[in-house]
């Protein structure tokens, strides 16, 4: 769970505050006791993404997009 801290908390320890984000910790400054902002790690780097990887794993049927008769009746009316 994230650390809640004042604005005013923030303006003086802000060095300290990186320091724990760095660490891995959020966390959240409040204004009169409601949140306006959240100091957050960066998300590391993903893995480059290589398209075709799971060909051949996923079939959609033939009929996938053809009309379903009974659900068209009751949706549009006749």
């Amino acid at each position: 769970m994230a650390a809640t801290i004042s604005v005013e908390e923030a303006q003086s320890s802000l060095p300290d505050l990186l320091a724990r984000v760095i660490a891995g910790e959020e966390v959240v400054i409040a204004s009169q006791g409601k949140p306006v902002a959240r100091l957050a790690p960066i998300a590391k780097d993903l893995p480059a993404r290589v398209p075709g990887t799971e060909k051949g794993k996923i079939w959609i049927a033939p009929d996938f997009d053809d009309p379903i008769p009974d659900f068209e009746k009751e949706f549009y009316g006749e």
